[in-house]
């Protein structure tokens, strides 16, 4: 294993590898040295968030989610800054996202999605009587447990009670277009519908013009009907769905401990430089091999690592990242990858032993970008992640399958995966 890279400590936790990246954050693997918990770790660059005048949304953020507590919501456990950097401490979720679970499984049974339904309006119902509105709510925000639980994420566009206006609606036109309800279109106040014509999408949300599958149940067909009223005075309310007769069947509320006494004193801190919130400092040194990963995070990726077929694609699913294990050396992997990328049209940027690759064209939700990186498992064997940063994910799902035919050579796979038909 590498001895050349010193543990990067952020107060009493452990930082790993990167799990998620975006324009203004990246979101880390982390383990609590105290108690060995897994987290997760949202490291905001101050510079970045103040040039872009983003404070004001990442306030809102944390202060939302120090708010909340509920089995159903990803929970914030701290918050810290440094001079250079805000650091937010999250629930580690490992099941993925509800939007991916549709997209490779397919239809649900209506019993299973009833229960993630009552999961989420049970979050939302304790949400808006703390007076937090999500306001940008989707499958993509919707992520699940270990025991296939929901977890509402991304509160970055949510809104306190303070911001409800006389007619008591939010008037705020956010979050995605495809889920903005009718009233904000009008400016009247606060859907899934799809078009690739955002005014003709906006017409179809105005109207309520959708197709709902032949196999739907009577009663859930009646509660989506209600739900999707353009009428914001004759909707079913929260307190009304959780009435509602398909709704209640076999539902029991979560039993919890609700948070009294919320101290928000650590949210202004974190944008005031060091002297605001004690953190032990960051000690770290240029990585010059591959990241080691330890056995710990080995065993927290064990529900989605599966080191002979990731890169099938007959078998692929459709996610976000992917990974796939290598005994060919770390240098050679980059290299494989990065001619693989070229020829379907992206640019590659290189940093050590991590690459992004963008998408000189851009897509349905603008230009691809998607990241690589190895990590060093044992002196001979290496895995390497792929993660997409940016775009559809319908057009990673594409971008994965091309480049799994140019690097089958570089893919690993044991005797057992060849015997069982791994093709390689």
């Amino acid at each position: 294993m590498s001895t050349s890279k010193v543990m990067r400590l952020v107060g009493k936790y452990e930082l790993g590898r990167t799990i998620g990246e975006g324009t203004f954050a990246k979101v880390k693997f982390a383990k609590n040295s105290e108690t060995g918990e897994p987290v997760a770790i949202k490291i905001l660059d101050k510079e970045k968030v103040l040039k872009h005048k983003m404070a004001e949304q990442i306030r809102r953020e944390i202060s939302t989610m120090k708010l909340i507590k509920h089995p159903y919501v990803v929970q914030l456990y701290e918050v810290m800054g440094s001079k250079t950097k805000i650091f937010i401490v999250l629930e580690f979720v490992t099941g993925g996202e509800l939007f991916e679970k549709v997209l490779n499984d397919g239809r649900m049974k209506e019993e299973e999605a009833r229960k993630y339904f009552q999961q989420l309006i049970s979050a939302i119902d304790y949400c808006h009587s703390r007076g937090v509105y999500h306001r940008d709510l989707k499958p993509e925000n919707l992520l699940l447990d270990v025991c296939g639980n929901l977890k509402i994420s991304d509160f970055g566009l949510s809104a306190l009670s303070q911001q409800v206006k006389e007619d008591g609606l939010l008037h705020t036109s956010c979050g995605t277009p495809n889920y903005v309800a009718p009233e904000v279109l009008k400016d009247r106040g606060y859907l899934p519908f799809d078009d690739s014509n955002l005014m003709v999408l906006y017409k179809k949300i105005s109207a309520a013009e959708y197709i709902y599958p032949p196999w739907i149940s009577f009663g859930a067909l009646r509660l989506i009907t209600r739900i999707l009223d353009p009428n914001p005075t004759t909707r079913i309310t929260v307190p009304e769905i959780l009435n509602d007769e398909w709704f209640r069947k076999g539902f029991k509320r979560p039993v919890f401990q609700e948070i009294d006494d919320i101290n928000l004193g650590d949210v202004e801190a974190v944008f005031k430089g060091p002297e605001g919130t004690p953190i032990n400092q960051i000690r770290a040194k240029k990585e010059e091999q591959p990241v080691a990963m330890n056995a710990f995070e080995l065993i927290s990726l064990s529900r989605g690592l599966n080191l002979g077929n990731l890169f099938e694609v007959e078998q692929s699913e459709i996610k976000r990242e992917t990974r796939f294990t290598s005994k060919c050396p770390a240098n050679e992997i980059i290299c494989k990858i990065e001619e693989a990328a070229k020829p379907l049209g992206f640019d590659v940027h290189k940093n050590n032993y991590k690459m992004d690759l963008e998408n000189v064209n851009a897509g349905r939700k603008g230009k691809l970008k998607v990241s690589t990186e190895v990590f060093q498992m044992a002196p001979s064997l290496h895995m390497v992640e792929v993660r997409k940063k940016k775009g559809d994910t319908l057009e990673f799902l594409k971008f994965y399958k091309k480049i799994a035919t140019q690097l089958k050579d570089v893919v690993w796979k044991s005797e057992e995966d060849m015997q069982n038909g791994g093709k390689g």
